[in-house]
C-alpha cells in the first residue's frame, strides 16, 4: 500500500503527516532526517508497548537508531500531574537534550502527555506523533495541542507544541477492538458534520467497510481527516476563532466525560459521537436545521453499532443542572459565556455564544427522560 502524505504548512513549523500502512517498519528511515545523534526517548503505554514497542524498535534499528523507552499505565487516569511529572523526570534522567526527539507511541493519552512533556522540558524539544489509535491518527495526533487533565476539567493544562512529524500507520488499526474503533470514528463523522457534506455522505455508504477493516477506505478516512484538521489548524493554530469548529460535540461531551469520571463507562470518541446528535438536536430546536438532520445522524451512528444518546451510557448521570454545571467548566468559555459549536446542516457548522441556556437544559432534560 502505498504511502500519502498530508502537508501542515505552519510557518516555521511546517510538518507532514504520513498515512499508510507498515509505517511503524519503516520508522527509522522516516525519522532519520530530524535526528542530530542516532537515539530517540519513546514514551508509550503498557498496552501499546505489548503490540507495538518490538516493531518500532526494530524500524528504528534497521536505520541504525537506538531507543529508550518508558512505558506508563494505559487509560485516561494517566494524564494528570503524577504521570506527567514521571515523564519529563525520566527524560531528564535519560539526558534528553534540546536537539534531540520524544516520540509519542500510542493514543490520544499519550500524545497529548508526551507532546506536553516535550513541550516543557528544556523549553522546548521536538516530538513526533506515532498515532495507534483512529482517534489519534485523525485528531489529536495532528494540530499541536498538547495537554493534561485537572480534576476540575479535562485538557485545562498543556501547550500548543506542534510536532515534526507524524506517521499513521494504518495496519495497527487491526490491533484495536470494535468498540475502541469506533469511538475514534466519531472523531471521523465529525469532520463530516463540520465541514464536508460529501464525506459525510461518504461515510454512510463507507461507514461498514472502514469498522469491517477496508485498509484503502480507513487510508482515505484518515487522509481526508487529517486534510479537514489541518486546513482549520493553519488558519488558526491557537483556537482564536475557527479552530473552536473542530470541538462540534465536545461541549457535551466534556461534561458526560466528567459525569462518568473519566472511566470506561464512556470513551472519548463515543462522547463526541453523542455530542454531535446533541449538537445537531439543539439546532434544529434552534430552527438553525432541519429535523431531519439530527435523525440523520442517529441512524448512522446507530447502523455503525454506535452510542448516540444519553440513554446509552451505563450508571448515573447527573440532572440536567448539574450536566450545565460541568458544562460550564469547558475551555470555550468566553467572558463567562459558553460556546456552543451547532449546524445549518450537515457540512454547516459555526461557532456561537447565542444560546438560550433553557433551551439547553430543556434538551438535556429530555434526554435523560430517555433513559
Amino acid at each position: 500500500m502505498s504511502v500519502e502524505t498530508v502537508h501542515v504548512p505552519l510557518e516555521g513549523r511546517e510538518y507532514d503527516i504520513r498515512i499508510g500502512a507498515g509505517l511503524l517498519g519503516r520508522a527509522g528511515a522516516e525519522i532519520a532526517p530530524l535526528l542530530r545523534r542516532k537515539r530517540v526517548a519513546v514514551i508509550t503505554d503498557e498496552n501499546v508497548a505489548s503490540k507495538h514497542l518490538e516493531p518500532l524498535s526494530a524500524g528504528l534499528a534497521e536505520a541504525g537508531i537506538e531507543m529508550v523507552s518508558l512505558a506508563l499505565p494505559a487509560g485516561e487516569a494517566t494524564k494528570g500531574w503524577k504521570e506527567f511529572s514521571r515523564t519529563v523526570e525520566w527524560l531528564i534522567e535519560q539526558k534528553v537534550e534540546r536537539s534531540d526527539v520524544v516520540v509519542a507511541l500510542g493514543g490520544g493519552v499519550i500524545g497529548d502527555l508526551a507532546g506536553f512533556a516535550a513541550a516543557v522540558l528544556r523549553r522546548g524539544v521536538r516530538f513526533v506523533q506515532i498515532p495507534t489509535s483512529l482517534l489519534a491518527q485523525v485528531d489529536s495526533s495532528v494540530g499541536g495541542k498538547t495537554g493534561i487533565n485537572s480534576p476540575l476539567g479535562k485538557n485545562l493544562i498543556g501547550a500548543f507544541h506542534q510536532p515534526s512529524l507524524v506517521l499513521a500507520d494504518i495496519a495497527v488499526l487491526n490491533t484495536l477492538t470494535p468498540r475502541d474503533f469506533l469511538a475514534g470514528y466519531g472523531e471521523v463523522v465529525k469532520y463530516g458534520l463540520l465541514g464536508d457534506a460529501d464525506f459525510f455522505d461518504w461515510l454512510d455508504a463507507e461507514g461498514p467497510a472502514l469498522a469491517r477493516g477496508d485498509e484503502q477506505a480507513r487510508a482515505r478516512a484518515v487522509k481526508r481527516s487529517c486534510e479537514m484538521k489541518a486546513e482549520i489548524v493553519v488558519r488558526d493554530e491557537t483556537e482564536q476563532g475557527d479552530r473552536a469548529l473542530l470541538n462540534l460535540g465536545h461541549t457535551f461531551c466534556h461534561a458526560l466525560e466528567a459525569a462518568t469520571g473519566y472511566s470506561e463507562k464512556l470513551l472519548h470518541g463515543e462522547g463526541v459521537a453523542i455530542g454531535c446528535a446533541l449538537a445537531f438536536e439543539l439546532s434544529s430546536r434552534m430552527g438553525l436545521c432541519a429535523q431531519e438532520e439530527p435523525s440523520r445522524i442517529r441512524a448512522h451512528l446507530d447502523a455503525m453499532g454506535m452510542k448516540k444518546d444519553l440513554a446509552d451510557i451505563p450508571g448515573e448521570l447527573p440532572g440536567a443542572d448539574g450536566l450545565l454545571a460541568l458544562m460550564a467548566q469547558d475551555k470555550k468559555v468566553l467572558d463567562g459565556q459558553l460556546r456552543f459549536i451547532l449546524a445549518r446542516g450537515i457540512g454547516q457548522a459555526f461557532v456561537t455564544s447565542d444560546v438560550d441556556s433553557a433551551m439547553v437544559r430543556d434538551l438535556l432534560q429530555d434526554a435523560l427522560s430517555a433513559r
